[in-house]
């Protein structure tokens, strides 16, 4: 007898095969026939409780087969179950012989695609800004030509708020060589009623926060603006013997400049002579603030198109000599005795005979303490008798390096003041030199000094000068990328924060008073 293979006929396989012998041998044995009965009519009844499952099992099968069709029944028994496309695309449905068309007997199904990711994610989220547009004016007409404003802007922030609409429209045009851009104003229908935009064109003094740095006032940024991004007027030489130029900007100044006019003009220096841009931010976080407001320029009119200084022209200054281009005459001698005499200091007049000039005291202290810091040797050692100088140097090259014998008699240079303010020195022609070693230093420029301002030495004992400077350059976008970018202004002050750390140094060990001057 062999072994079923299927549920119900193993069942009857094993009721057959164990459970017969067993009854055969009740039956057989001598128990009584009323005990021999009951088992037997048990077992009975056991079998067929399972055999009417069984039926009832077969007959459903049958029916949910009766009502799918005798052909599906078949398909899915004998094949595997279809393979579900996710494309979406549905199969064609299958023709017969007879001319009757198969339905098709497979449900597609079709998955929604998840939403793509933008290709380039914004690290930075800018806020939204509200839409301006253009108002038609009656005596304009339906379109209008609008020329760009020529004075400088407040800040670059203050521009992008100031003219987002010149930033919405999609199509540019070229009016002659300035760009222009259609835009739409509310209730306009169709591009016949499009006005002609200029572009804002981007300031070269970066302002991305709400205000400039504290240091830097309203004035400074207004001249900063127009000696970087005004338009020129023209190009003059300062003198007819002079080979320097005044860049002459369009726009009106309170007084007239000589070879300007009433325009604002800026003096344009060489390109070697960048250090004028620095030495002016210097001077702001430094609270000095006697320098006159420098930028860095490029134009192809302008040394080539190579970054160049450029230094406001102020007409406030009092002429000077052409030798010594100051407005006071001194020697290295006198300069020394004044410094004893402490001319103004605390309100006091000076003596007829102490020979006091009209500059105060403190302003020695500044202009020694500024120029120790940039090495600038031009005003208080022309001739170069404090540090070795080079080949490149004005002094070797005009040949006064060998008169450093006699240097009470060597004159001061570039002692300059204004007309209306005598008290107070300008610092003019401040060109740096970042590359004098820290045993090269010039020390004669501190000699006879005794005190320094208290506001400079804050901030050099503070360690946020690094931090003011960064912030500062970065406001001149032509100088910023000039040098180098932030790599390049980094190197630039390390020699600063060296020399301020020596500076101090020579302070405490002179025994240097620090003192308020605010004069």
């Amino acid at each position: 007898m062999t072994r079923p293979d299927k549920p119900g006929q193993l069942i009857n396989w094993f009721v057959c095969t164990l459970c017969v012998p067993r009854v055969r041998k009740l039956w057989s044995s001598r128990r009584p026939r009323t005990r021999r009965n009951l088992l037997l009519g048990t077992a009975c009844a056991i079998y067929l409780g399972f055999l009417v499952s069984q039926v009832g099992r077969a007959s459903l099968r049958h029916r949910r087969a009766a009502e799918k069709g005798p052909h599906q029944s078949r398909d899915t028994a004998e094949a595997p179950f279809p393979e579900i496309p996710l494309d979406g695309t549905l199969a064609p449905p299958e023709s017969q012989g007879n001319g009757t068309t198969l339905l098709p007997n497979v449900v597609y199904i079709t998955l929604r695609s998840k939403r793509s990711k933008p290709a380039n994610i914004r690290g930075t989220v800018k806020p939204k800004r509200r839409k301006k547009y253009a108002v038609a004016f009656p005596a304009a007409g339906r379109e209008a030509l609008v020329r760009p404003s020529l004075q400088p802007q407040e800040g670059a922030r203050a521009a992008d708020v100031e003219a987002p609409a010149y930033i919405q429209g999609e199509n540019l045009a070229k009016v002659g060589e300035r760009p222009w851009r259609l835009i739409k104003g509310p209730g306009v229908r169709g591009g016949g009623s499009d006005f002609q935009l200029p572009k804002a064109r981007e300031s070269n003094i970066r302002i991305y926060s709400e205000s400039a740095p504290s240091w830097l006032s309203k004035e400074d940024i207004r001249r900063m603006r127009l000696l970087a991004d005004g338009a020129v007027a023209g190009l003059q030489p300062v003198s007819p013997k002079s080979r320097a130029r005044l860049l002459v900007l369009e726009g009106n100044t309170a007084g007239s400049v000589p070879g300007c006019g009433p325009r604002p003009c800026g003096l344009v220096k060489q390109p070697l002579d960048m250090s004028e841009v620095f030495a002016f931010h210097l001077d702001r976080i430094l609270g000095l603030n006697r320098t006159l407001p420098s930028v860095s320029r490029k134009s192809e009119f302008i040394q080539d198109g190579r970054p160049c200084p450029v230094i406001l022209w102020d007409s406030s200054l009092s002429p000077t000599s052409n030798e010594t281009h100051s407005s006071v005459k001194l020697t290295w001698g006198t300069y020394q005795q004044l410094l004893k005499q402490k001319c103004w200091q605390n309100g006091r007049v000076p003596k007829p005979e102490w020979g006091c000039t009209d500059v105060h005291h403190h302003e020695w202290s500044k202009m020694a303490l500024f120029d120790f810091l940039l090495q600038i040797y031009n005003r208080l050692d022309t001739n170069c008798c404090g540090f070795r100088p080079r080949k490149e140097d004005a002094c070797v090259q005009n040949g006064l390096r060998p008169k450093c014998d006699d240097q009470d008699s060597v004159a001061l240079a570039h002692i300059i003041q204004r007309k209306n303010d005598p008290r107070h020195l300008v610092f003019i022609d401040n060109k740096g030199f970042f590359d004098r070693s820290e045993d090269n230093l010039n020390f004669k420029l501190l000699k006879g000094i005794k005190e320094f301002p208290e506001s400079a030495v804050s901030v050099l004992k503070s360690q946020h000068l690094r931090q003011k400077l960064l912030q500062s350059l970065f406001l001149d976008k032509v100088y910023w990328e000039s040098q180098g970018g932030r790599q390049g202004i980094e190197k630039l002050i390390d020699v600063i924060e060296q020399r301020a750390k020596i500076l101090l140094t020579y302070i405490n060990a002179h025994g240097a008073k620090v003192l308020p001057m605010n004069e």
